[in-house]
């Protein structure tokens, strides 16, 4: 395995990947935009140019404006904060829904890929890296809360949110494949692992950013328990689904009777952990 990339060199394998993936959807949202038809090739191509790179300014302008006002900001005051008329964001946005999406694009493109793209490429152990990459994400969501909102609210049904989970996949499949490969374990299931860990963290950071029902760093803790103990159970059977199946880990078997250490609290059993 003398050949084995080294784990930035895989990263930015993954990178470059999700820039390609990204650029595409950002070329889907930009047919959406009326134009005019039967243009002759060489305007047809300035004005596509023109209308990303005014895309990506008018998008910039409403996240300043939604960390400014909210996330209920509607379309007139996005505008006035960006110093435009409604009109112009109509002529690069069809609707609100539009302007959602590429803010959500936009928000992963310059604020989450990044950082997960630093994290995954610094050369630390398997558990460092997998805390750092939830803490990365987490942090991220949770640090942009109206941003969040907006793209979420506005856009509910886009591919945007789809896309940028998928992006992030490539990413952990990356990564579980060179970490794997080091340890002659079967890749064959590295898809199927990063696609389930990536979206659960996902759907647990939607319902956190509703509820902020535990604390941030409590939220991290649990992740990384549930991905770190999926990590290290399929490492202990090398990838292998056969060996697995063949013999699955058994569930620890409850105490037999209470301790001398455990506490009774109105007929209930808390262990007193020390």
């Amino acid at each position: 395995m003398a050949n084995r990339p080294s784990p930035a060199a895989a990263a930015r394998a993954a990178v470059a990947a999700a820039a390609n993936v990204t650029r595409g959807l950002e070329h889907a949202l930009l047919t959406t935009v009326t134009e005019v038809v039967d243009k002759p090739d060489g305007r047809r191509q300035r004005w596509e140019k023109h209308k990303a790179a005014r895309r990506t300014e008018l998008t910039d302008g409403t996240m300043d404006a939604v960390r400014a006002l909210g996330a209920d900001a509607g379309m007139d005051e996005i505008a006035a904060h960006i110093g435009v008329s409604k009109t112009v964001l109509y002529r690069y946005f069809t609707d609100k829904n539009d302007l959602g999406v590429a803010t959500a694009v936009r928000f992963f493109e310059t604020i989450l890929l990044p950082r997960l793209t630093e994290a995954i490429t610094d050369d630390v152990d398997e558990y460092t890296l997998t805390r750092t990459a939830i803490s990365v994400y987490v942090h991220a969501v949770a640090d942009e809360p109206n941003l969040y909102k907006f793209a979420l609210t506005s856009a509910p049904s886009s591919t945007a949110t789809a896309d940028s989970e998928r992006l992030v996949a490539q990413l952990m499949t990356s990564v579980i494949v060179l970490r794997m490969t080091e340890r002659d374990a079967d890749t064959s299931g590295a898809e199927v692992w990063s696609n389930a860990l990536v979206g659960g963290i996902q759907r647990a950071v939607d319902w956190w950013m509703t509820t902020r029902a535990i604390p941030v760093n409590d939220l991290i803790d649990y992740l990384t328990m549930l991905s770190w103990t999926s990590i290290v159970g399929i490492a202990s059977y090398k990838g292998s689904r056969e060996a697995f199946m063949a013999a699955p880990p058994q569930m620890p078997e409850p105490p037999d009777q209470v301790g001398d250490d455990d506490i009774v609290v109105d007929d209930e059993i808390i262990d007193d952990i020390r």
